[in-house]
């Protein structure tokens, strides 16, 4: 998880991300108006006596008042940009710049003040030890999305796409050809998403018997490969959860999660915890709606009235700019 340098309740942790997850929890950490100070590179523009410019990167550590953060899981990159706050003589006081923040880069954040939910995730992030805990596919014939569910964080891998050929002359052929190619692609995917002997489960889940024919194209494929050992375990009986599914698009796997079926096969997850929670809450608003309240208008009022059995909180409400709009929120769920 997240490596901790440091501790404080007023002034900085330094913190090192190890992982995309880390670079959720970090952006979830940091917020519009802190301090970052981060080593990086800058490009510098030299003149020379003849009046002949030249331009290099140097390395330079600079510390940022933060405007705008920018998460981009798939490429495993936390963008940070603001204004220069210390002199740098390479740097003026006011200009811009954009800090590029990857896992194994140290930073560190200035708070003035760090509360419960901050420290609660830096805790949590410093604290765990596994990675990927489900490596999911959903597929139909000639589309694939490969996901990982972390503790915090979906992650969509991949996609994969072919045309599979359903008319005209030598239709059959071509596509059994097509087909195989399509689960080749899928097979490189899988292998190149996570580190497969860290990941607890796959779950694959198509219509009809797409599934089934995928992993006996797998199984066929792990006989004669070995750089197939660390998926073909995954595909052991104990490991492998086979799954029906509406389709191959990114949304049937929210349908999967919810699935009660799937989610007992998948019960020590935390994200299948937080899917079955919000589906029990859509389920109470369609059966009893009276018993169900949103908003923080209603949620407040059914919190003073000690009348809460589950509270559900979006991360974007902890990453609001005002602090007082936040401090209201940590209070509202340690009152339940």
């Amino acid at each position: 998880g997240l490596e901790q340098l440091n501790s404080a309740l007023a002034g900085y942790y330094t913190l090192i991300p190890e992982d995309v997850e880390d670079l959720w929890h970090l952006y979830n950490i940091i917020a519009v108006g802190d301090r970052l100070r981060a080593s990086t590179f800058r490009k510098v523009v030299r003149e020379g006596a003849t009046g002949s410019t030249s331009s290099e990167k140097v390395r330079i550590t600079l510390v940022l008042q933060v405007d705008k953060l920018d998460l981009d899981l798939a490429g495993a990159q936390l963008r940070i940009a603001g204004r220069n706050v210390e002199e740098s003589p390479h740097l003026k006081i006011g200009a811009f710049h954009t800090v590029e923040v990857e896992p194994n880069f140290k930073v560190s954040v200035v708070k003035e003040f760090w509360d419960k939910v901050y420290r609660d995730r830096i805790a949590e992030s410093v604290s765990r030890t596994d990675r990927a805990e489900i490596l999911a596919v959903v597929m139909h014939e000639g589309l694939a999305h490969v996901s990982v569910l972390c503790d915090s964080v979906t992650i969509l891998k991949s996609r994969v796409s072919t045309n599979i050929p359903r008319k005209g002359k030598n239709a059959l052929y071509n596509r059994d050809t097509a087909l195989t190619k399509f689960f080749d692609l899928l097979i490189r995917a899988l292998l190149s998403s996570a580190d497969l002997t860290a990941v607890k489960t796959l779950l694959i889940a198509s219509p009809g018997f797409t599934k089934d024919q995928f992993l006996a194209h797998l199984t066929a494929e792990s006989a004669r490969r070995p750089d197939l050992k660390p998926l073909a375990a995954l595909a052991h009986p104990s490991r492998l959860v086979l799954a029906h599914s509406s389709s191959g698009h990114l949304t049937a796997l929210s349908e999967l999660l919810a699935d009660p079926a799937v989610a007992a096969r998948l019960a020590d997850s935390r994200a299948v915890g937080e899917v079955r929670a919000l589906a029990r809450f859509y389920a109470m608003m369609k059966t009893s709606p009276d018993r169900a309240c949103y908003g923080p208008v209603h949620v407040r009022y059914a919190v003073g009235m000690n009348a809460v059995e589950a509270l559900l909180v979006t991360d974007g409400v902890f990453r609001s700019a005002s602090v007082r709009e936040r401090r209201r929120y940590i209070r509202l769920v340690d009152e339940v």
